[in-house]
């Protein structure tokens, strides 16, 4: 069974997106240092994601609705639509209503530090999905996306044979896109022959990553290759680039369905996706959750790998 709980914006103003890196080697505070012991088909499962208009966490809800009906237990989801104060308010709603549990995909690392320690102070168990959490969080679960970047840019400068300019299409300033970046400059930099010279922040969206790679292209007309940190803003750059005309190498991490069928056409400016794994993130997020909540041995940090995909295996990948 699945609640929607609609929420009333908060009074809060929208906390500023910053940067959280959380240690793994260091350990947090629990709020479930008591065991519990409430069987599965009794507990009520929470769940806030950032945002429901994107089908990698639509594809992320099905899999924890599927995965609480075999347990039996009933899940409470939960849409901020990108608002932090909708995101504070739906967690202290869920609170209200006696989830045992809570999964937190936040819209903004540092800004849901209240609803955090609101939840832990609750006795309930925090688990961040995706994207990490400031506050005394139990858990995280998120892609190794470091490696994500890494991976996608690494085929990239081999399908450019190791020279040419490239542009980063950058998003906003989360543990996740900085580690994307991070590893994709890393792999950009083993090329001697590759320069990157130009970044933007396309905002992960579909048309704001289009105008900005138009910008990009007609700044570098002779750019060869372009990295976005998302599949959204790469839709965005696919149109752009082929609209130009330009022979350029198109990168992205994700999965999104409609990326991995864009790659399949023929001579596609999309070449790689280095894709995560949302249905597998969030199953794991939940069973990791469970055990915090039962007091079991468990680990603070759980990375899921990402898949390269290329045009090779495309047609056999899906989320």
């Amino acid at each position: 069974m699945s609640i929607t709980i609609p929420s009333a914006r908060g009074l809060l103003g929208a906390a500023l997106v910053t940067t959280l890196l959380a240690s793994p080697t260091i350990a947090l505070a629990s709020a479930a240092d008591k065991a519990h012991d409430k069987p599965d088909d009794e507990l009520v499962i929470g769940m806030s994601f950032q945002e429901l208009n994107n089908v990698y966490f639509v594809t992320m809800q099905r899999a924890l609705q599927e995965a609480a009906n075999d347990m039996g237990a009933k899940l409470v989801f939960t849409d901020a639509r990108h608002d932090i104060s909708k995101q504070i308010n739906d967690v202290e709603d869920m609170l209200q209503r006696g989830i045992d549990i809570l999964l937190l995909n936040p819209t903004d690392s540092v800004g849901i530090q209240s609803a955090v320690l609101s939840a832990h102070d609750a006795g309930v168990p925090v688990v961040a999905v995706d994207a990490q959490a400031e506050g005394p969080i139990d858990g995280f679960v998120g892609s190794k996306n470091f490696d994500a970047g890494y991976k996608a840019c690494h085929y990239m400068g081999e399908q450019l044979g190791g020279k040419g300019k490239v542009a980063i299409l950058d998003g906003i300033p989360v543990v996740p896109i900085l580690q994307r970046v991070e590893g994709c400059e890393k792999a950009l930099g083993e090329f001697d022959g590759i320069e990157v010279v130009d970044k933007q922040n396309g905002h992960q969206e579909r048309s704001t990553a289009m105008n900005v790679t138009e910008n990009m292209l007609q700044a570098h007309p002779d750019l060869a290759g372009i990295f976005s940190v998302n599949d959204v803003g790469s839709l965005g750059a696919l149109v752009a680039i082929q609209s130009s005309g330009n022979d350029v190498k198109l990168a992205s991490v994700d999965g999104n369905p409609e990326a991995v069928k864009a790659m399949q056409q023929p001579n596609s400016p999309l070449i790689a996706i280095a894709a995560q794994h949302p249905a597998d993130m969030v199953t794991q997020a939940l069973e990791l959750a469970v055990k915090k909540y039962r007091g079991e041995e468990s680990p603070s940090d759980v990375p899921i790998d990402v898949t390269l995909v290329t045009a090779d295996n495309a047609a056999d990948f899906h989320w």
